[in-house]
């Protein structure tokens, strides 16, 4: 993944190609491949910083980091997606990875909570969240809200 290059911009200074650009991953995955009829321009982009890892000119990862309060109390990774080209060569780990870096960079050293597809459990557990309510559906789909303390170097 050392030849992704990974950036962050609030929505104000993204580039309409970026822009186009994570509309298309976003709704090519969350749309289209899950089936999902939902609307995905909510609103909470405009306050949200974007996460992109790009492999040259094609993004391959892309997560929206949220402040404290705009989605949950605390801080917030959400829209977290990779392209389905790159599966299986370790981009969503390292989006992971590189989002809650990220969101120490941002908004310091806090909890972060994400809403997270049910079947995802063990991959972001691996990656230090801990479940902290039932499951609920979401378009459909079996979610668990899970929270990660802050101060953990997982």
């Amino acid at each position: 993944m050392s030849t992704f290059n990974w950036y962050y911009k609030p929505f104000t200074e993204l580039t309409p190609h970026e822009l186009y650009a994570i509309m298309h991953l976003r709704s090519e995955v969350f749309v289209v491949e899950q089936n999902c009829v939902y609307l995905d321009a909510d609103g909470k982009d405009l306050s949200s910083w974007h996460l992109m890892g790009w492999d040259g000119t094609q993004l391959v990862a892309y997560s929206r980091l949220l402040p404290a309060g705009l989605a949950f109390t605390e801080v917030s990774i959400g829209r977290v997606v990779s392209s389905p080209a790159y599966r299986g060569t370790g981009a969503g780990k390292t989006l992971m990875e590189t989002a809650i870096q990220t969101c120490k960079v941002l908004f310091g050293d806090q909890p972060i909570r994400i809403g997270a597809q049910l079947y995802l459990q063990k991959f972001y557990e691996s990656l230090g969240f801990v479940q902290v309510s039932d499951m609920y559906l979401e378009d459909n789909i079996p979610h668990i809200e899970m929270k990660r303390e802050g101060s953990s170097d997982k």
